[in-house]
């Protein structure tokens, strides 16, 4: 078999890829190692006897795969983590997320009349204040004040 490097070179330039990524059709090594000059290999590239490589990406099956551990619950260990524990999960996060599901369950109430708008007030600046632990313990509060009233 010839040596096709300086073919190759020329075909790489002539295609603007690296010389890695040059294909040539084994079965017409001979044809192409006559070509010497940059038309000759792209008369031969336009014969589709000299071509270009897919570029090789890299995999993220991998990952993929981790990740759906990860949203499970696995691989989610001391070791695992970097940060504080106030960086993975803030109290300000914390928090918005407990005074929305308060609100809108206090919202709810008052507009299903379950609640009256002044008993409303009351329970959302206290909800602002953090009385409350979570829906649980404003549904508990808001039980026992209607226990008072009956």
């Amino acid at each position: 078999m010839t040596d096709l490097a300086n073919q190759r070179r020329l075909a790489a330039e002539v295609m603007d890829i690296g010389v890695n990524r040059v294909w040539m059709n084994p079965e017409a090594y001979t044809d192409i190692s006559t070509a010497l000059t940059r038309e000759d290999i792209r008369k031969l590239i336009g014969e589709n006897k000299i071509g270009k490589r897919e570029i090789n990406g890299n995999s993220r099956g991998r990952a993929r795969k981790a990740d759906e551990a990860r949203d499970y619950g696995h691989r989610k260990g001391h070791g695992s983590r970097n940060g504080a524990k106030g960086a993975r999960n803030p109290k300000k996060e914390q928090w918005m997320k407990k005074i929305r599901a308060l609100r809108s369950l206090l919202k709810e109430k008052r507009d299903t009349n379950t609640i009256d708008v002044s008993t409303y007030r009351k329970l959302y600046r206290k909800a602002k204040g953090g009385e409350f632990r979570s829906r649980a313990h404003l549904n508990a509060n808001i039980e026992q004040l209607k226990g008072k009233v009956a």
